[in-house]
């Protein structure tokens, strides 16, 4: 589907303004294709359930089955609407209007428009339905992460060995081709450092460069080692004599479930945002409503006199938007700071909410290990006993794992990471998720009387 162009539009997104923008690699989304929403509408549908259940407006018992049936039935059916209001958002927002000769935007028939609508819904609905058959067992993971990281892997493919014709400055796509097409001055005069600097990074031309492609190994490597630390609780089963285990508490606790939803939440900023400043503020007049139109979302200006893609120039939008590269720190490290601490703090917010929501808590699996027959070595079988000891390292590691994947995310981005720091932080977790499912598939093949211990 991310092939496939959508029917009775007349230009595949190429040289216009993308309403996602570079977020596309997190919304596994296509510009003009079948796609075009991604994982968008359910990643924003399961973040309004999980504020609305984080902060009690919505009562939900995850312990019971019948209100996590409902919970999950509520998110498919609102990520339903997410699509039709997506959709609509991008049509009444001008995202197929067409320019002719004369310079004017004209705008799809109702008879178009209302064909576009119904393929967004409709392949809308398979994504979602693609993921639900994941997640019953026809596959391993979830739809979602696979899309996600699908997604990542052909960017930074593309991003390191792109072989595209020169795009600038007579340089090569791919960053390994430009490295070599640029070495020759290098060779000639290795002491040069505005050789190497020319042949290393491209100045924030936001094509990829070999700094970026060293930041993207870095950070796989980092997030690699700090997915390795853990706190190991030893335990014991009470109905195996001899058998011995340690309950892992890993640094990232909630895995990668902060980023997805924060990444989510500034996207959502930056996408209503320039559907607002194109209809009510396009002038980004500072009078009336379009003052505080200019506060929130905010104004948006053209990347360049060949680029109509639109870019926040001030207000909240441009404090959640990532300057993705280290030109464009220097320039403003205001905005930079600013946005490290909003996107650290969101992270941090939905990992405390999601250990609550989630069944994380250490309440919850204090009851898990109880059920299934465990208990902590040293220690009397008993919930409250194991609630306090786990106490001492579930809060703590929740909220530093959410600053530290927060700031490893934000610090990529300003380096220029291929594929985006949220993205490549999402690719390494998704990975180490499909491995510990088949190492789980054969824990439970040895060991039968885990399986209940591993809600199987």
């Amino acid at each position: 589907m991310s092939e496939t162009p959508i029917y009775g539009i007349t230009h595949s997104g190429a040289g216009i303004n993308d309403q996602f923008g570079p977020l596309r690699v997190i919304f596994a989304s296509n510009r003009g294709t079948l796609v075009e929403l991604g994982i968008g509408p359910i990643v924003t549908a399961g973040l309004i359930l999980q504020v609305l259940s984080g902060s009690k407006m919505i009562n939900v018992d995850f312990t019971n089955p019948a209100d996590r049936a409902l919970f999950t039935g509520a998110s498919k059916v609102l990520s339903v609407f997410m699509t039709i209001f997506e959709g609509i958002a991008f049509l009444i927002g001008g995202a197929y209007n067409v320019q002719n000769s004369a310079g004017q935007l004209i705008t799809p028939s109702l008879q178009s428009q209302f064909l576009i609508l119904v393929q967004l819904v409709v392949a809308g609905v398979v994504i979602i339905l693609l993921d639900e058959m994941l997640q019953k067992n026809w596959g391993f993971g979830s739809g979602i992460s696979l899309f996600i990281a699908a997604g990542v892997c052909l960017s930074i493919v593309w991003s390191t060995l792109g072989p595209i014709s020169p795009v600038a400055d007579g340089k090569y796509f791919g960053a390994i081709f430009a490295f070599a097409q640029s070495i020759g001055p290098v060779l000639s005069n290795p002491g040069s450092f505005s050789a190497w600097q020319s042949a290393l990074y491209r100045g924030g031309s936001g094509l990829p460069d070999m700094v970026g492609l060293f930041t993207t190994l870095g950070v796989f490597i980092l997030i690699i080692y700090l997915n390795g630390l853990r706190v190991e609780v030893p335990v014991s089963y009470a109905r195996y004599r001899g058998f011995r285990g340690r309950f892992p508490i890993k640094f990232f606790y909630v895995s990668n479930i902060p980023v997805i939803f924060a990444a989510a939440l500034f996207g959502n900023i930056f996408f209503i945002g320039q559907l607002l400043f194109q209809r009510y503020n396009p002038t980004c007049s500072s009078t009336g409503l379009n003052f505080w139109l200019s506060l929130f979302p905010g104004c948006f200006v053209p990347t360049s006199s060949t680029n109509a893609q639109l870019v926040p120039s001030k207000g909240l939008a441009y404090y959640t938007f990532a300057p993705r590269s280290i030109t464009v720190v220097l320039q403003d490290p205001i905005r930079a700071a600013v946005y490290m601490g909003i996107f650290v703090l969101a992270c941090v917010f939905f990992a405390v909410t999601w250990v609550e929501v989630g069944g994380m808590d250490s309440k919850t699996v204090a009851k898990q290990l109880i059920d299934s027959g465990m208990q902590v070595e040293g220690f009397r079988r008993s919930g409250t006993t194991i609630r306090q000891i786990l106490d001492r390292y579930i809060p703590t590691v929740t909220i530093i794992g959410g600053i530290v994947i927060g700031t490893i995310a934000a610090g990529a981005d300003f380096l220029g990471a291929f594929g985006t720091g949220t993205g490549i932080l999402l690719t390494v977790g998704i990975i180490e998720q499909y491995y510990e499912i088949l190492v789980k598939e054969r824990i439970t093949e040895i060991y039968p009387g885990v399986k209940g211990f591993l809600g199987q």
